[in-house]
């Protein structure tokens, strides 16, 4: 499903789509994209899109807004507490647009 375009999200940022009924915190890293669920699991909020993302040990991660807790942008397992996770999509982009399939 074609989200948005990539120029639409500024690079080292995420943005919030809904995709299929459920909210995707999408982000951009350089010219690639990588898609989790939004919602952080520790408050039940959904704002996983307005964390702040880096790399923590070599792995791409957001830190949520709230407890700070870091998810891994590519396996969206909680690198504090990794019995804990949150939903990954394929996303991919295609020519300008982003993709969540």
């Amino acid at each position: 499903m074609k989200i948005c375009r990539l120029d639409d999200i500024v690079p080292d940022t995420g943005v919030c789509a809904l995709v299929g009924g459920k909210q995707v915190a999408l982000f951009r890293i350089a010219d690639r994209v990588f898609a989790i669920g939004n919602r952080d699991p520790f408050s039940g909020a959904n704002v996983l899109s307005r964390g702040i993302v880096g790399d923590l040990k070599g792995e791409l991660v957001v830190a949520s807004p709230i407890y700070k807790q870091h998810f891994s942008l590519v396996t969206g397992r909680c690198i504090e507490d990794e019995s804990v996770s949150v939903p990954v999509y394929r996303a991919l982009v295609d020519g300008a647009d982003v993709l969540v399939l």
